[in-house]
């Protein structure tokens, strides 16, 4: 009964050592920023990781010689960023604090705790962008709400409902490079 148990052990980890197909390459990167000013020092913790992986794949694979050379094949890659402020942790797939413009004037996005904070050029709040489950954000201001999201150039698109109208406005808030 030995036998049998630790032939089914050893013929397991076999497997578990043939099944290693694909490079993998970490990089992690941690930029810590202390700030002083009135209220205290203030730390943020900035991580941000890099994950690549690829497959491996072998030209030949059908071949009968031992030393076979790879193929290339696509690499995925994956970055995270991780900021840690007043002891709260916000994980961010694209960090978008920036500048964006709206019928020539330039608004502030930056981040805070919950979301981003958009402020007027006057350096005033004006409104909040706090991130929904599906990758969208509510944008609110004293008299508007709104649906909100990033398009592929990076801009700040927001759709409204019109009452009055029964219609959806769409707002452009482009992003200054």
């Amino acid at each position: 009964m030995k036998i049998i148990a630790l032939g089914m052990v050893a013929f397991l980890l076999s497997f578990n050592s043939q099944a290693q197909n694909k490079n993998v390459k970490t990089e992690v990167k941690t930029n810590i920023t202390t700030i002083k000013d009135s209220q205290g020092e203030k730390k943020l913790v900035k991580t941000e990781e890099i994950k690549e992986v690829q497959a491996v794949e072998l030209m030949d694979a059908d071949s009968k010689v031992l030393n076979k050379d790879t193929k290339e094949t696509p690499v995925e890659v994956t970055a995270t960023t991780k900021i840690t402020a007043d002891g709260v942790t916000k994980l961010i797939d694209v960090d978008r604090s920036a500048y964006y413009e709206l019928d020539g004037v330039k608004y502030q996005v930056s981040n805070d705790k919950s979301g981003y904070t958009v402020f007027s050029p006057d350096g005033k709040k004006s409104a909040i962008l706090r991130k929904t489950s599906n990758n969208n954000y509510i944008y609110k201001s004293k008299n508007k709400t709104s649906f909100g999201y990033f398009d592929g150039d990076g801009n700040l698109v927001l759709e409204s409902y019109d009452e009055a109208t029964d219609t959806i406005t769409v707002t452009t808030y482009v992003i200054e490079k």
